[in-house]
């Protein structure tokens, strides 16, 4: 399938489906002899997994990944290295009765459009499930990056309409909406819960940023560092915008509040995100993305099936009333994938 591949140095592929067998991923470019047991990659699955919390859905998946390929006593071979979980709570009964009608809000008819048939057990490919392979194959950048002191991190910073007041980054895996700030949290989960109640749901916006970066990193023009972080997140099914350092509030400042100066001890501003010309300055990446509210919603709405005739649809199953706790660790995985990739690009270049 065109499209499901990603990178140049470092090189992701993901496979599979919701209701499908199993999903999973294959990275090219690992460093070889980087020590690598499948707790680690476990650590970071089970921060997005389903069933984790009352405001995710309630889909029960251990998500166990097996490691099949490029692992030799412990560390990686430098070959392709597979990873596979296997669906172990897939219900595609559950859709039998909506697959000839387009779900408002999903990729139903954008797929038939495209391929002349879809899979309608819970989205398929187009599903939020696919996401668990860039978290096993994030899990390995993660680890790649800390060999040269980079971190990042993700948290949710508004959700169901309440935004985060402090940040504490030590406060974010404390609650289940994964934000920075307690207060505000406990107010998100009961809003998430009431709209949940009601067959709705709600979205939110994730700031994530990013210490320890070097100087220099980004490639310019076409692959700015900038454009391959914001390629990897509008690549998520629920990411509909991006902005970096003031973001859209740039469109209000003048040039001389907006542009980032330096004296003799560095940069005294940070209004780019620590991109300049779509290579890193040194400073924090600092990025948030807008996540729309989750599509599947049981409250009845109005739609057409396949032959263009008016219906009713109430998508029953199991989903998130808001997708951003379990995104958190999508959106660190998939910036640390762009971030090796970028570092093993820059290393090719410099030689």
């Amino acid at each position: 399938m065109p499209g499901s591949n990603f990178g140049t140095e470092f090189r992701v592929t993901t496979f599979g489906e919701s209701h499908g067998g199993a999903v999973g991923v294959v990275v090219d470019g690992i460093t070889p002899g980087l020590e690598l047991d499948v707790s680690e990659v476990q650590f970071e699955l089970d921060r997005r997994k389903p069933g984790q919390s009352e405001v995710t859905t309630p889909r029960k998946e251990t998500d166990e990944v097996q490691i099949l390929s490029g692992i030799f006593e412990g560390k990686a071979t430098g070959t392709p290295l597979m990873m596979i979980l296997y669906n172990r709570d897939a219900q595609p009964s559950a859709y039998e009765e909506i697959k000839h009608l387009y779900r408002p809000g999903h990729a139903d008819f954008t797929y038939l459009a495209k391929y002349g048939l879809r899979d309608y057990r819970g989205s398929g490919r187009a599903s939020g499930r696919e996401t668990a392979g860039r978290v096993a194959a994030g899990a390995i950048a993660k680890k790649l990056l800390e060999r040269r002191g980079v971190r990042s991190t993700a948290y949710t910073y508004r959700a169901a309409g309440v935004s985060c007041e402090t940040i504490d980054r030590s406060e974010i895996e404390r609650n289940p909406m994964r934000a920075p700030d307690p207060k505000a949290a406990a107010v998100m989960v009961q809003r998430v819960k009431r709209l949940a109640e009601e067959g709705n749901s709600c979205g939110g916006i994730i700031e994530c940023v990013v210490d320890g970066m070097t100087p220099g990193i980004g490639e310019p023009v076409f692959d700015k560092l900038d454009a391959m972080l914001s390629q990897a997140m509008l690549s998520l099914g629920a990411v509909k915008g991006i902005e970096f350092g003031a973001g859209f509030a740039a469109a209000d400042m003048k040039g001389n509040e907006h542009n980032d100066w330096r004296d003799e001890s560095g940069f005294m501003t940070n209004n780019a995100g620590g991109i300049l010309g779509g290579i890193s300055t040194g400073e924090q990446i600092v990025f948030r993305i807008a996540v729309k509210p989750t599509s599947s919603i049981s409250i009845p709405q109005q739609t057409t099936d396949i032959e263009g005739n008016s219906r009713e649809i109430r998508t029953e199953g199991r989903h998130d009333p808001c997708i951003c706790p379990r995104l958190v660790p999508v959106v660190e995985a998939m910036t640390s994938i762009v971030l090796e990739d970028q570092y093993k690009r820059h290393q090719a270049f410099r030689g």
